[in-house]
Parts: C-alpha cells; sequence; structure tokens
C-alpha cells in the first residue's frame, strides 16, 4: 500500500513539474520572441536550439502526439504530418521499422543513378548485404587503431600552430574529417571539392525540407561529380594496386572474394554514402559542442581539467552534454507504411494515417523528464543510453564508433588552451553561410 502511495504521488508531482516546466517555457518563448522580432532575428531565434526546446517541452505538457494533414515536409512524397515528443513514443517509432520506414531512398537513387544506399532501405536481404559488407571492410578496431591516433595527432598539430587564432571550420573540423576519408578511407579526392560535395549533399539528403530547386540542381551537380571522381578512382587503384589499409582496399579484396554487393558499382554507391555521412556531421557536431560549452563558463572549465588531465571519457561526457542542449539533428524522419498508433492505451494515444511523415522529436526525448532525471541541469554522468545523437535502432549512424572517437579528439586540444574563447563579435559565433551547416567559426586562446 505505501508503494501504491508513494508511485502516485511520485507521478502526481513529476506532472505538476512538467506543466510549470511548460509555463515557464512558454513564458521564455514569448519575452525572447518578442525581443528576436524587434531586432529582425526571428527567424534565426525560431530555429535555435534553445526555442526548439522550449517547444518540445510545451507538446510533451499538452500535445505530445499529434497530426496534421498539412504537408510540411515537401522533400519526400507524403500524405501529412505527425510529431512525436515524448522519449517512450519516439523510440517506439524508430524500432518499428515494418509501421514507419526511412524515407530517402528515392533521394539517394537520384544521387547514384539508380541504386539505393543502406541508410535508405527498409530490413531486408540488400540491406543485410551492404551493411554486412562494409562492416568487413570498415572494422571495429580500425577506431582505435587506425582513425583515432590519425585523429588526434592532426587536430593537435592543427592548434599547435595556430598561434592563438583559428577559424575552426575550414582549419579544424572540416580538415581532420577529410583526412579521415583520404587516408582511411582512402577516397579524399581534392580537399575543398570533397568538403563542398559531402555537405552540400548531405543537406540535400537530410535537412531540404522545403525541397529547394536550386539544391537540387546543385546536388545533381555534385552527386555527378562524386560518382566521376569515386568511378576513377576505383578503376585505378585495381589498375596500380597498393598496400594501403583503407576502406576502398578491402572492397576491392571483398570483391576478388566473390562478397555480395562488392561489384564496382556496389563499392562506388557504398563510398559515396558514408562519404556523405562522414565530414560534415563530424563537422557540425564539434562546432555545436563547443558552442555550447562556451555558453557555460562552468562546463567549459571542467571541460579543459579533463582535456588538461587526460581524462577523456569525462571529456567526451561533456561533448555528449553539450550535443543534447545543442544537437546537430533535433528530429529523425520517418513515414507511416500502414495507420499505426503510437501511445496505446494512453491519453496521448494517436493514429498516424498511413503515409504521413513522422518527425520523432530526438532532441525532445532527451529532456523528457518521465525517462531523463534533471534535464535541465548540465551534467557528466549520464548513462550514454540517455543520448541520442547518432540516431537510433537499425539505423543508428553508421560511421558512430568514429563519431565517438573523431569528435573528441578534433576539440580535445582546443579545450587544453588557456582561456579559450570566442573571437570579438560576429566572428565568435558559428556562421553557417545560408547553410544548415557551419562554415566559419572563430575562437582565441592565450598562447
Amino acid at each position: 500500500m505505501v508503494a501504491v502511495f508513494t508511485n502516485v504521488f511520485t507521478t502526481a508531482f513529476r506532472i505538476i513539474q512538467v506543466v510549470l516546466e511548460a509555463f515557464l517555457a512558454l513564458g521564455w518563448l514569448i519575452l525572447n520572441g518578442a525581443k528576436a522580432a524587434m531586432g529582425g532575428g526571428i527567424a534565426t531565434f525560431a530555429t535555435s536550439a534553445g526555442a526548439q526546446r522550449r517547444v518540445f517541452a510545451i507538446l510533451r505538457a499538452f500535445v505530445p502526439n499529434f497530426t496534421l494533414n498539412k504537408v510540411l515536409m515537401k522533400a519526400y512524397d507524403n500524405t501529412g504530418t505527425a510529431v512525436v515528443s515524448r522519449r517512450v513514443d519516439v523510440l517506439d517509432v524508430l524500432n518499428r521499422n515494418d509501421d514507419f520506414e526511412v524515407v530517402y531512398g528515392t533521394r539517394m537513387r537520384k544521387l547514384t543513378e539508380g541504386e539505393n544506399f543502406f541508410l535508405g532501405m527498409q530490413p531486408g536481404w540488400d540491406y543485410t548485404r551492404d551493411t554486412s559488407a562494409m562492416r568487413l571492410a570498415a572494422r571495429m578496431d580500425d577506431v582505435s587503431n587506425i582513425v583515432l591516433p590519425r585523429a588526434t595527432e592532426r587536430a593537435s598539430d592543427i592548434v599547435k600552430a595556430s598561434g592563438g587564432k583559428i577559424d575552426i571550420v575550414p582549419a579544424l573540423t572540416l580538415e581532420v574529417p577529410w583526412d579521415m576519408t583520404a587516408t582511411y578511407f582512402g577516397a579524399g579526392g581534392e580537399r575543398n571539392a570533397m568538403q563542398e560535395w559531402t555537405t552540400d549533399l548531405f543537406w540535400y539528403l537530410f535537412e531540404d525540407l522545403p525541397a529547394d530547386p536550386e539544391l537540387d540542381a546543385k546536388a545533381m551537380k555534385y552527386a555527378g561529380e562524386l560518382r566521376d571522381y569515386l568511378d576513377g578512382l576505383i578503376k585505378d587503384r585495381k589498375a596500380n594496386p597498393t598496400d594501403a589499409e583503407d576502406i576502398l582496399n578491402r572492397c576491392l579484396a571483398l570483391q576478388s572474394a566473390d562478397t555480395p554487393g562488392m561489384s564496382d558499382l556496389g563499392i562506388r554507391n557504398n563510398m559515396l554514402g558514408i562519404l556523405i555521412g562522414a565530414i560534415p556531421t563530424i563537422s557540425k557536431a564539434c562546432c555545436l559542442a563547443l558552442d555550447e560549452l562556451l555558453n557555460r563558463p562552468d562546463a567549459l572549465a571542467t571541460a579543459h581539467k579533463a582535456a588538461l588531465a587526460g581524462d577523456d571519457a569525462l571529456l567526451a561526457m561533456h561533448i555528449w552534454e553539450a550535443l543534447r542542449f545543442n544537437p546537430h539533428n533535433p528530429v529523425i524522419y520517418r513515414r507511416a507504411t500502414r495507420d499505426a498508433i503510437v501511445g496505446r492505451s494512453t491519453l496521448r494515444q494517436r493514429t498516424i494515417k498511413k503515409g504521413q511523415i513522422v518527425f520523432a522529436g530526438t532532441a525532445s526525448a532527451q529532456f523528457d523528464r518521465y525517462d531523463i532525471p534533471t534535464p535541465n541541469q548540465f551534467r557528466t554522468d549520464r548513462p550514454f543510453e540517455d543520448y541520442i545523437i547518432w540516431g537510433y535502432g537499425m539505423h543508428n549512424c553508421f560511421g558512430a564508433a568514429i563519431n565517438a572517437a573523431v569528435i573528441p579528439a578534433i576539440l580535445k586540444p582546443l579545450l587544453a588552451q588557456k582561456n579559450l574563447r570566442r573571437a570579438a563579435g560576429a566572428a565568435g559565433q558559428i556562421d553557417g553561410g545560408g547553410t544548415p551547416h557551419p562554415q566559419h567559426f572563430h575562437v582565441e586562446f592565450d598562447t
């Protein structure tokens, strides 16, 4: 009886907390939205992580799951929109592959001129074939043996040579992952071209909600150039073999062993997909994490101590917590393959109609007070399972292990510097240059 009373009291108290949190969020949005509107920055404000976090807090309290007949996502075919904000429902949607499918396949086929890439596939033979073959080529111990040592060395050298002033995007956060594609993937190409190809193609696949025709034209051009580069690279590597321990050589070895999915075309398409996912993801996550830490002097100070002490685990937890507050992907898209219920047998139960796009609020799920203790506190002792940084379920990011190693390695030498700070004025803020991806971000430190 005591246990029942305790559970009822705890649940009631949590509901009160969630509702109060929603009202505080509403007040924050009204006050800061008005300030942004008067300053002409309402669009920037509306898409900021802080504003999105408050909107999700209101949704979780009052309308955690809802559907609209209106089509908001123009890039992929759909009949309407649904938003899911409670953690349990977000994870449920991302786990139910038969009910909620990935949508990216149509655009991936445009990029490859025919075949899909496994990130856009539903469960089945093609998905199993391609992911299994690529995991034979990109081995788990490569992260600690090849990728991490190289990233650590490059990042340290870059920061050391900067003289205390650095635009981290071109000099560091794009440079290190590009170097990884050149030395570990075996497919780096010309540095600036590869960075531009992969960043705009990532934008086209995952962030182009309005289906911008100008971006579509640019993506088709860049996809053709990237295909031509990879086709030529594969042909040249077969004609002039090397003994490099890179993914391309391993793919060609698997081809020689008649491994399914490892034709020249299969290798090209899989390489194209992992290249698109690697450079822009790592760069953006680095910038957003550092941006958040610079906004939090106490967290920046403890991250600095962890970097100096070589406490890589604690340093990484600072970065993951920073990305919880400032995520690079606040939602993941899925499309209902049939009428499907979420939140079954609860007050938040909703039926998502066949064809509707579901915005699964991963950013919201990481702040859901029902499942995440003290969600609004910046804490570095959370279990990693609380985070949804690289996706979830079958389509968790293929490069998640690489990201988990390389992002802290890139930021560690910066965070170890004395008096790390933003450059003065606009230069010290992330500049996307009209894109969803950082182009410039100037910081300084005492040498």
